[in-house]
């Protein structure tokens, strides 16, 4: 079992920054893929940024160059960086967590974390 917690979210005017935390029970560095992903208020669960155990980072196009996904292994922490915020980047900011057991990919959420992007 992998436990997930975000940290991070909040309140923020349109062009701030915020910078979200999720931090796992075990170290990332096993985990095969650590991602951020959305969802909006009558929207679909939507994936923002993944990053990869080997180091390789993918984003949804819509939001490449704004936010940045990284991690500190000592942590066991994976941040996403918001800049230049967006009313429209207003959602429920959830980690998710991927880990291979024998050939078996196991799925791992945690509770989400309040964006609100407002003025």
């Amino acid at each position: 079992q992998v436990r997930l917690g975000e940290s991070g979210g909040g309140l923020a005017q349109p062009g701030e920054s915020l910078r979200l935390s999720c931090e796992a029970s075990t170290s990332i560095l096993s985990l095969y893929v650590v991602s951020w992903y959305r969802q909006a208020p009558g929207k679909e669960r939507e994936l923002v940024a993944s990053l990869f155990n080997h180091g390789m980072r993918n984003y949804a196009d819509s939001l490449r160059g704004r936010f940045t996904i990284s991690r500190d292994n000592a942590l066991n922490s994976v941040y996403l960086e918001m800049n230049n915020l967006e009313p429209e980047d207003t959602a429920v900011y959830y980690c998710n967590a991927k880990r291979y057991s024998g050939s078996h990919l196991e799925d791992y959420w945690g509770q989400g974390t309040q964006v609100t992007v407002s003025s």
